[in-house]
C-alpha cells in the first residue's frame, strides 16, 4: 500500500504538542526539525510489511529540507509532495481540495486535520486522522491500516 503522512502536527510538532526525538546542537544549527517520538520505528515497521511511505504536506518547505530532516532520524521515504507540487497537480486536474492523495497514487493518507477527513468523504479517499494529543497514535495508525486494507 502507498501510505502518505502529513508533517505539521502529525509528524512534526507545532509547539509542544507531543513528545519528540532528541536532536543534537549541530542538527538544530542545520535546521533539522523535531519529529514525533516513535516515527522512525513506525515507518520502519510499515516498510518491513511492504508498504511504500511518502510525505504529503501542504507546507512550502523544500523537498530537500524535508529529506534532510528525515535522513537525520534515519527515515527514508519514497516520495515527498509539498504544497508547490500539490497546488500544481490539483489545479491541473481541476480538483478543489486541500489534499487529494489519489492524484499522487497514495492509497491512504495520515493527517491531523478534521478538514482532511471531510474531504476524504467528499472526494472518496482513505484517511486516518491522528490528533497531536493521541498517546496511542502508532497503534491507531497500525489498526487503521488493517481496517482500511479490508475496505
Amino acid at each position: 500500500m502507498n501510505i502518505s503522512f502529513d508533517l505539521d502536527s502529525t509528524l512534526i510538532p507545532n509547539g509542544k504538542e507531543f513528545e519528540t526525538e532528541k536532536r543534537n546542537r549541530i542538527a538544530r544549527l542545520f535546521g533539522i526539525e523535531e519529529i514525533r517520538k516513535g516515527t522512525h520505528e513506525l515507518i520502519s515497521d510499515l516498510q518491513k510489511q511492504g508498504h511504500k511511505i511518502h510525505i504529503y504536506t501542504t507546507s512550502f518547505r523544500t523537498k530537500r529540507k524535508i529529506r534532510l530532516t528525515l535522513k537525520y532520524y534515519g527515515i527514508k521515504v519514497n516520495r515527498i509532495v509539498n504544497q508547490t507540487e500539490n497546488q500544481n497537480v490539483l489545479k491541473s486536474q481541476n480538483i478543489n481540495s486541500s489534499k487529494f492523495p489519489p492524484a499522487f497514487d497514495f492509497d491512504l493518507h495520515i493527517d491531523d486535520l478534521k478538514g482532511v477527513a471531510i474531504e476524504s468523504e467528499r472526494f472518496n479517499f482513505k484517511v486516518i486522522i491522528v490528533k497531536p494529543s493521541d498517546k496511542n497514535w502508532i497503534e491507531k495508525i497500525k489498526n487503521g491500516i488493517k481496517n482500511k486494507r479490508n475496505q
